[in-house]
């Protein structure tokens, strides 16, 4: 999607999304401005410069956050919540490369605030950079987040306690931030585990998304900040579309058939619009264009929904799982994107469990780590969600499958035709071949041919 526009002299087109943004000299470019005699960042193609550029692109952009940080009016702020209980900040604010890891990720930065009793929190203010949102959809996340975790803390799903939320950046913190609790462990890392204990962790899934069957809504979409308990749109970037200036977001939805044809649509649209797969234009339309009819296949009459829509946490990579060193789960944590959804997908297996290899080369059966978990679910007494999990495999083909970053193309082919081959559809499993097919088959469409036209330029 476009988030904006092309930063070249003269050039008012919007900027291509993931490859137009450059996090090295921190500029947005357009299609046109992406070739190399007009990209302004030499480093891009320097590999011997980019890592220790990107390390230093990435300190210039937390210092200029931390100087934003008012730490006096946050350890005020905090303190307040507590009936004046004082506190400070754990460590000095300064860019560590070494601490890195333990004080942010990919979008958030995070300080830990300490009370004199011993207790923790941490406030969780979002990264600015190119490829980061604009301030509207950045604060509708964020917002979401904090109403979903509000949610949260009135189920058994171990979760951080939020205390306050303040997206305007002119408040006396004078950055957005949430603050919440900080929970005890350790993020999971699941292919260091032993069969043991992958199997107890696997036992408190289970435990979990039992917790959030009992919660069912009428509709898909993410928590509105506005309204904690009412579902607006998605929150996510890739679920977002900016055109003139306004912001289209996704949702929220009654049906996984009416999601998947509006989030099809727009990636077509976008492709169209030389914002998105800009390396791969016709391919990556052919695949969404064959995707857009697969969608009444794969979800009309689905026997495993029930008509309503389950809460799901959006990155189950299993790094959002805290863990005690006897590996039981104390906390679930990062819930930005979390969304609700059909009760086929919000239970479908987590990302954790797929057997990568046989995932990505096709194999269609489930693995060892998901016949567990559907186990672990039928003893406990809900044989449905074991079997959504003993045959979600056709689920989550086509979650990857769509909107797939093509530059892994060895990877998509093994995932698009273990799709094909989930769906019947008979072939030889060469992608030229099938390519062709698809070539003639929307040959009359409009946008097909504004973008061969393209191409042909």
């Amino acid at each position: 999607m476009a988030i904006w526009y092309c930063d070249c002299e003269g050039c008012d087109k919007p900027s291509v999304r993931t490859y137009g943004d450059c996090v090295l000299c921190d500029h947005h470019f357009c299609v046109k401005h992406l070739g190399p005699e007009y990209h302004t960042c030499p480093k891009w193609e320097d590999e011997h410069r980019y890592g220790p550029a990107i390390q230093e692109s990435e300190k210039k952009e937390i210092t200029t956050l931390i100087d934003k940080i008012n730490i006096s009016a946050l350890t005020q702020r905090a303190s307040s919540l507590r009936n004046g209980l004082a506190c400070s900040v754990a460590q000095g604010l300064q860019y560590d490369r070494a601490l890195r890891s333990s004080v942010m990720g990919g979008m958030n930065y995070h300080i830990e605030i300490l009370f004199e009793d011993g207790i923790s929190w941490l406030a969780r203010i979002r990264r600015f950079n190119a490829t980061s949102p604009p301030p509207e959809l950045r604060d509708y996340i964020l917002g979401s987040e904090f109403s979903t975790l509000q949610f949260l803390s009135k189920t058994k799903v171990p979760v951080p306690t939020v205390f306050d939320f303040n997206p305007d950046e002119s408040n006396p913190v004078g950055v957005g931030y949430i603050m919440m609790e900080k929970l005890p462990g350790k993020p999971l890392r699941w292919s260091l585990t032993t069969p043991e204990q992958r199997q107890r962790v696997t036992s408190q899934l289970a435990d979990i998304y039992i917790e959030l069957k009992a919660f069912p809504f009428s509709v898909m979409g993410s928590f509105n900040q506005q309204n904690s308990s009412h579902i607006g749109p998605i929150a996510r970037e890739s679920l977002a579309d900016f055109k003139d200036l306004h912001m289209k977001m996704l949702g929220p939805y009654t049906s996984s058939e009416e999601f998947f044809n509006a989030h099809i649509r727009m990636i077509l649209d976008l492709i169209t619009r030389q914002e998105s797969y800009v390396n791969r234009p016709v391919d990556a339309f052919l695949i969404h264009r064959f995707l857009l009819d697969t969608v009444p296949k794969i979800f009309s009459n689905n026997h495993l929904d029930d008509g309503m829509f389950y809460l799901k946490h959006a990155d189950e990579k299993g790094d959002q799982i805290l863990v005690d060193n006897d590996f039981n789960i104390t906390g679930i944590i990062d819930w930005e994107w979390a969304q609700t959804d059909s009760k086929s997908a919000a239970f479908n297996s987590p990302i954790v469990l797929l057997p990568v290899a046989d995932f990505y080369t096709g194999a269609d059966s489930i693995g060892e780590d998901e016949v567990y978990f559907a186990e672990c679910l039928e003893e406990k007494g809900h044989p449905d969600l074991g079997e959504i999990v003993r045959n979600g495999r056709l689920i989550h083909r086509m979650q990857f499958c769509c909107g797939y970053d093509l530059d892994d193309w060895d990877g998509f082919i093994g995932l698009f035709f273990g799709l094909l081959k989930i769906l019947g559809i008979e072939g030889d499993s060469n992608w030229e071949s099938w390519k062709a097919d698809a070539l003639d088959r929307y040959r009359e469409d409009p946008q097909l041919k504004q973008i061969l036209r393209l191409s042909d330029e």
